[in-house]
């Protein structure tokens, strides 16, 4: 059986830099930690209860809301998930999913003391479930931005620069009619944090480029694709770039236009937000930028682990968002 002194070998670390990237009592910094958190893997490292550096009266359960409605890809949400469980399993910690967002939910597993920190998913600008989190004993982080954090922690792709990054490579090709086909109507009406951080950047980035640009919201369905795009073809005869964030749509966002006789790129060009592995799992190879669910979990764990061990304030992270150029874009006809 691996010990701690194997882990540390392995990793070319100290066994104290191990043990703070265990507990999470002392910031590592990320090329540490992941070699560290390789190396317990690789090991099948699993630390002694009376070892760890957390107090023995915590319950080593983190609780995780991601509401699992309609109007959601449960796929994506899946990836976050599987983001929270993989971190929170290094650190030795179970994870107890909620997927209603009753707010009665998170007052009962916070009030019996069943979690020692909190994580939600699918954070509204105006959340309801914000101010009872704030009044809890227990830390919260959010994965996502509303519009008063309350002293919660809160780490997102920064969505608004996502949609600046996409919009600004197509009018580097020469695109001065796009279109954003975005979330389900339902999510733009919740404001879904986002959603609304994805169409403001869209909007602001074609606005300073003096560039026309259109937002639609797309249903989550071959059949709300189809409708979208005949919107976006009814406002914007000439669109010549599109900005698909909807993994559920995007399939058919891509077999309508070459049903229509319109090429990617050829016709028009298209720029997916969306997680690397769907970009990737298309016909034809998307450029794309990235939504990393399941980087975005594990610094959710981290957060809140270091929140629990009393040793980080309340913070903000953005991810930067990151473009991939592939096939499917290009200058316009």
């Amino acid at each position: 059986m691996a010990t701690i002194d194997d882990v540390a070998r392995a990793a070319g670390v100290s066994t104290s830099t191990v043990s703070y990237v265990l507990s999470g009592k002392r910031p590592i910094s990320a090329p540490t930690r992941q070699r560290v958190e390789r190396s317990i893997r690789k090991l099948n490292y699993r630390p002694h209860a009376g070892a760890r550096a957390l107090a023995s009266s915590r319950t080593k359960v983190l609780a995780l809301m991601a509401p699992l409605r309609v109007d959601v890809n449960v796929s994506v949400i899946m990836q976050f998930v599987a983001g929270v469980v993989t971190s929170a399993r290094t650190f030795d910690y179970d994870v107890l999913l909620l997927t209603q967002d009753d707010a009665t939910g998170l007052k009962r597993v916070a009030d019996g003391s069943m979690v020692d920190a909190l994580i939600m998913m699918d954070i509204e600008a105006d959340d309801p479930r914000v101010p009872i989190l704030a009044g809890l004993r227990q830390p919260a982080v959010l994965i996502g931005l509303p519009r008063d954090a309350a002293g919660l922690s809160c780490v997102d792709l920064d969505f608004e620069a996502a949609a600046r990054t996409a919009v600004r490579h197509l009018a580097s090709l020469g695109h001065r009619q796009i279109a954003l086909l975005g979330s389900p109507r339902a999510v733009v009406e919740r404001h879904t944090s986002y959603a609304d951080n994805m169409r403001r950047g869209f909007t602001d980035q074609t606005a300073e480029l003096s560039i026309e640009g259109i937002r639609e919201p797309c249903e989550s369905s071959p059949a709300g694709a189809i409708a979208a795009l005949d919107r976006v073809f009814a406002r914007m005869p000439g669109v010549s770039g599109l900005v698909v964030h909807n993994e559920v749509a995007l399939p058919a966002v891509i077999a309508t236009l070459r049903e229509r006789g319109l090429s990617v790129p050829g016709d028009i060009s298209l720029v997916a937000v969306c997680p690397q592995d769907i970009a990737v799992g298309q016909p034809l190879l998307l450029t794309s930028v990235d939504i990393p669910a399941q980087a975005i979990g594990r610094v959710a764990v981290e957060m809140a682990l270091a929140r629990v061990a009393g040793e980080l304030p309340a913070q903000t992270r953005l991810i930067t968002p990151v473009l991939t150029e592939r096939l499917s874009t290009a200058p316009p006809p």
